[in-house]
């Protein structure tokens, strides 16, 4: 009989262990569980960002990855220097506003450039001979693979005196290297050993 009684005890202790193991296990994945939850809530608002408007309403707006707008960045960043820097009016003033704009954006290949360019009387002649000259940005190709970023830009410059307007190719190649944004550099992008690759006559068309 007592055996029995020492049999059915253990047989108890056993049960209990058991018992007492599956409840730390449940304890155990809920807290796990909690904490999956409680970290993907977290990332979930992090991707918020409430705007208040005038301190009036407040709206919200999904943010994205930085690293997924890089290349668009990167386009833009090249493209708007080549729009400041190859558009110029025959008006001093507005061609030193938008190369000093178009300097934030390049090291001091850009500079280079325009000095040479200066010196030559380039713009001089833009001015003295009334001319104005746009740039229209057919494509530009960036190599994220490595870094510094390799970008090629294919262009064309349309020079437009009172009598003709004259068609140039305009090919040029540059490295981009992040930087800090700011107001003169939102991209956050530096454009490094700028170079223009091909600059020559197309056709000219008489007005």
């Amino acid at each position: 009989m007592e055996f029995k009684s020492l049999r059915n005890i253990e047989t108890s202790f056993k049960q209990i262990r058991l018992y007492a193991f599956l409840f730390v296990i449940l304890c155990l994945v809920i807290c796990l569980f909690a904490l999956w939850k409680s970290y993907s809530f977290a990332e979930q608002q992090r991707q918020k960002i409430y705007v208040l408007d005038s301190g009036k309403s407040l709206m919200l707006a999904l943010s994205q990855d930085v690293a997924l707008n890089r290349p668009v960045e990167a386009r833009e960043h090249v493209r708007r220097f080549h729009e400041l820097f190859f558009t110029l009016s025959p008006d001093k003033s507005a061609i030193e506003g938008n190369m000093e704009r178009a300097f934030h954006m390049a090291d001091i290949t850009a500079f280079n450039y325009y000095k040479d360019l200066s010196e030559k009387g380039y713009f001089n002649r833009i001015i003295s001979g009334n001319i104005q000259q746009r740039v229209e940005i057919d494509s530009i190709r960036c190599d994220f693979d490595r870094y510094p970023y390799v970008a090629q830009t294919f262009a064309k410059q349309y020079i437009m005196r009172s009598s003709n307007i004259t068609e140039r190719t305009l090919i040029t190649t540059c490295k981009l290297i992040n930087s800090t944004r700011s107001d003169n550099n939102p991209q956050g992008f530096l454009i490094e050993d700028f170079l223009v690759m091909d600059n020559r006559d197309l056709q000219t068309i008489k007005r």
